[in-house]
């Protein structure tokens, strides 16, 4: 199950606690379903909201000064060898992606 899989399924968990349970037109008390969470909230997806803003943050950083402390984390390249394995991915990649 990848990342984004298990944000969406939190993100649901929460608006169900939060909005509550429905009753039927029975009377018998239920969760509320996705496509009713989906209409509360406007359909609005946390995933998407999330790569927004780091695309936002990225442009935010590349517009500062050079001598700005963020500016130069983004564009500092470590020296040295990194440790063995399948290397880890970086900020800046992950947001290539979203682009």
């Amino acid at each position: 199950m990848s990342f984004q899989q298990q944000l969406r399924i939190f993100e649901r968990k929460k608006l169900r606690k939060i909005f509550g349970s429905v009753q039927d037109e029975n009377g018998i008390w239920r969760i509320r379903k996705n496509h009713e969470l989906n209409e509360l909230i406007g359909n609005a997806d946390i995933v998407r909201f999330i790569k927004s803003r780091r695309i936002a943050w990225l442009r935010h950083v590349t517009r500062m000064d050079e001598g700005r402390m963020p500016r130069r984390i983004l564009e500092w390249m470590p020296v040295g060898r990194r440790i063995g394995g399948r290397p880890r991915k970086r900020w800046i990649e992950d947001v290539e992606e979203d682009i």
